[in-house]
């Protein structure tokens, strides 16, 4: 019997190619896009699922509340807290420091720990460099090749993974014992290797550093015996016996920085669990990316509602050709089939045609795995079939034959034996065109919120990337600067030998570009006030030649005169609203004091600019010289020769720092990662969007084909009795140009809400006007009517001899 039904179920494929590609073509389009999502999502509800104490790993981090009611996030916690923890609360089973250094240059000097580093192989490390304590590898899962956690208990000493070690020397096997130097300064010795990190971790350490190592070097690397002095970079997790409950820890550790720092009422320590660290931007991981739940279940439920419109298309296009079959309905009648063997035929049909598309979706799938990073924080690396994936299409087939045949099944064996033979079956006996219509309407209210999406995400994305950020970001490269004592005598120089190319207008040392992800604050004092601030003040620190490298304005009075050390300081205009000034010139002359340092007077107040992203408010700041916190040279260039230039200044930078490594990049280029997942989320929606469309114009197809088969006899009346063509296009697209304006009812609603919380992101952005729903339901009823002109045309051309021939 089975075989049977999937015989006959192929002929009829075959029979009804047309019929069979559109079918096929949604459905494949369909579960591929599904496939793909399910692969993204199933990556990142994955992070760090495999270690072994997922549920009972904690990350202890900062929320700072400022005086004027505002709170600060922040994953690190002071130095001295971590052995505090340990005496205070011996109930904790593991607890660890992990120190971050970021961009840090690693010299291979091999067996040679003396040998010299101008001449050895140098690599920048952008992440992954840590300082850390033996019991990091009873916290984490970690499988070692060479070695044991112990040595980084000693100074000096250092562990590679395997991927690090390879790129270093070669071998793995050939790296224990070896030295490496840390940013020129510290010697460091390979004293073990472990395995490399799965890709899907938030805990992508390639290099592991003696925490002892960290507390030599204090100044260099940020460690402080303090308090009150706090880094993100400075991190500590803690593993909890199964025994001990995390909500009795958070509620001691109030009562614990009270009694070793008194800053209760602006410092809380929150026990942040490892399953939730990834889902929270406020936070960030020791990785580069971090994501939300809610954009996962978006793109769940724009999975589902693909599925759904694909199942939809089937049901239209399947309904529509019932009436073509139902003389084949009827012989099988009159020869003994019963409706459950009706029902099973066309379920049969359903499941081969739904299996067909699964196995091309593999195959389109499988074709988009190399592009999918490009539209997703995935690694290209991920496998396409794994247990998940091929059970998540077992479902999927399973699903959406039910969903997809079942109407069609009850319709075709719902035929009347006689009404079938004698080709009576129309409209009447098939019923259900009212639910082609709801769903119709269901298909393009989806596509429409998805259309509005698009035009709403690369509105903004355009926004962003054309926002007035207050300083000029164009032809302006970036490369490193060093601010350690013994590189210091050598800023000044390189930017004389710098400014002699008439290609390069102006260069500036600063800590940091206008616009980055310098987060660095401090308590202040205003205008000689013996009570500090209710606010922190944001720091940059830049030479006397930053506001002309950047194009900064000047409100009032001027910037600093050339100094080494912080003599002046310039301020923006929030920083000078939030003080109650409203005039710029009064500004001018008054004093801040910078924490514990010196009274210093205001030069001048510069307009405002965005100083992080248009996701946030700009920040109270203020801008002064302090060469020991310069880490970056600006270098604002002509246009004409940009190979030529780069060139010139990558000498020049070889020639000043031959002991360290040459990186660089333009401006723009930093800004622009600031909205990578933004960016990529407008490109999702865009492809989404074009699916939805595609799978609307096969439904809305499907159901044309419908009514014309229906209104047949009444196209060959109407032409009969001197009806156009245009009149016969007309009178299709009238009805469903209705079902498109309900769609864009329903739709309007929807998706305003969804792009308004999505908006809620950025402080600055575009507003949701009129026009973007006007343009979504101009762009639906014109591929709508498209569509249905298509086959309304084919309809009005037809014979309507042989339309009436049955009469």
């Amino acid at each position: 019997m089975l075989r049977n039904y999937f015989k006959i179920a192929w002929r009829n494929l075959l029979k009804h190619k047309a019929y069979s590609v559109l079918n096929i073509s949604g459905l494949t389009i369909g579960i591929a896009a599904c496939l793909l999502i399910f692969l993204v999502v199933s990556f990142e509800l994955g992070y760090d699922g495999f270690q072994k104490n997922y549920n009972t790993i904690y990350r202890i981090v900062t929320t700072s509340t400022t005086k004027d009611g505002g709170e600060q996030h922040n994953p690190g916690i002071p130095c001295p807290a971590v052995e505090a923890l340990r005496t205070d609360f011996p109930q904790i089973e593991k607890l660890v420091a992990v120190n971050s250094a970021y961009g840090s240059q690693l010299t291979v000097l091999g067996d040679n720990p003396n040998a010299d580093p101008a001449s050895s192989k140098k690599i920048i490390e952008n992440n992954g460099v840590v300082f850390t304590q033996p019991d990091y590898f009873s916290i984490f899962n970690t499988y070692w090749l060479e070695g044991n956690a112990q040595s980084l208990k000693d100074p000096g000493n250092i562990i590679l993974d395997k991927q690090t070690a390879v790129k270093y020397f070669g071998d793995w096997k050939n790296a224990t014992g070896k030295f490496l130097k840390l940013d020129n300064t510290v010697l460091l010795k390979i004293s073990g290797i472990v395995d490399d990190a799965p890709v899907n971790s938030d805990f992508p350490v390639k290099l592991f550093i003696s925490y002892e190592t960290l507390k030599h070097y204090a100044d260099k690397y940020g460690y402080s015996k303090e308090w009150g002095s706090l880094s993100s970079n400075h991190q500590v997790y803690a593993l909890l016996p199964s025994t001990v409950n995390a909500a009795s820890i958070q509620r001691q550790l109030p009562g614990f920085i009270k009694k070793h720092d008194g800053l209760e009422s602006q410092r809380q320590l929150i026990l942040q669990p490892l399953k939730d660290m990834h889902f929270d931007y406020r936070y960030g991981t020791l990785g580069d990316h971090s994501t939300s739940r809610t954009i996962l279940w978006t793109l769940s439920l724009i999975g589902v509602l693909i599925i759904i419109m694909a199942s939809i298309n089937f049901i239209n296009l399947s309904t529509a050709q019932a009436v073509g079959r139902s003389r084949e309905v009827g012989i099988r009648k009159v020869l003994g089939s019963t409706r459950s063997q009706l029902i099973g035929q066309v379920m049969g049909e359903t499941f081969l045609l739904v299996l067909v598309s699964i196995l091309l979706a593999l195959l389109l799938a499988k074709l988009a795995m190399p592009y999918l990073s490009n539209v997703a924080s995935v690694p290209s690396s991920i496998s396409l079939l794994t247990l998940g994936s091929s059970l998540f299409l077992v479902i999927t087939l399973i699903v959406v034959t039910a969903l997809s045949g079942t109407y069609p099944a009850l319709v075709v064996s719902g035929f009347t034996p006689v009404l079938a033979l004698k080709s009576k079956i129309n409209a009447a006996s098939i019923g259900g065109i009212s639910l082609r219509r709801i769903l119709v309407i269901t298909q393009f209210s989806i596509s429409q919120i998805l259309i509005i999406g698009t035009i709403v995400a690369v509105s903004q994305m355009n926004y962003v990337r054309n926002a007035d950020l207050g300083f000029n970001k164009e032809a302006v490269f970036v490369v490193p600067a060093y601010s350690d004592s013994a590189l210091m005598t050598r800023m000044k120089p390189m930017k004389e030998e710098l400014l002699k190319s008439p290609d390069i207008l102006s260069v500036s040392i600063a800590s940091d570009v206008p616009s980055s992800d310098n987060n660095w604050a401090s308590n202040f004092y205003f205008n000689n006030s013996g009570k500090d601030a209710d606010f922190p003040s944001f720091l940059k620190y830049a030479d006397e030649d930053y506001f002309r490298t950047f194009g900064l304005q000047f409100l009032a009075g001027r910037g600093f005169a050339a100094s080494d050390t912080m003599h002046e300081l310039v301020v923006n205009e929030t920083m000078m609203h939030k003080l109650g000034i409203t005039d710029p010139q009064k500004m001018i002359g008054k004093t801040i004091k910078i924490g514990s340092g010196h009274w210093l007077p205001i030069a001048g107040v510069v307009k405002d600019f965005k100083t992080n992203s248009l996701r946030e408010d700009i920040k109270p700041l203020t801008i002064s010289s302090s060469q020991t916190n310069y880490f970056t040279t600006g270098i604002k260039i002509h246009t004409s020769d940009i190979a030529r230039t780069t060139a010139f200044i990558q000498r020049i930078w070889q020639q000043t720092y031959p002991e360290y490594a040459y990186e660089s990049h333009f401006m723009d280029d930093t800004i622009n990662r600031f909205y990578q997942q933004e960016n990529q989320l407008s490109l999702l929606y865009k492809i989404f969007a074009g699916i939805a469309i595609f799978i609307s114009c096969l439904g809305l197809y499907g159901l044309v084909s419908y009514m014309a088969v229906q209104k047949t006899k009444e196209v060959g009346i109407r032409k009969v009795l001197g009806a156009s063509i245009s009149n016969i296009v007309v009178m299709f697209s009238k009805e469903f140009t209705l079902l498109i304006t309900i769609a864009f009812v329903i739709a309007v609603p929807v998706a305003w809400y969804l792009m308004s919380g999505w908006l809620q992101n950025f402080v600055y952005r575009i507003h949701m006007g009129a026009g973007v729903f006007l343009l979504a339901i101009f762009a639906s009823l014109l591929i709508a009517w498209i569509t249905v002109g298509y086959r309304a045309v084919k309809a009005a051309l037809a014979n309507p001899v042989k339309s009436l021939r049955s009469e």
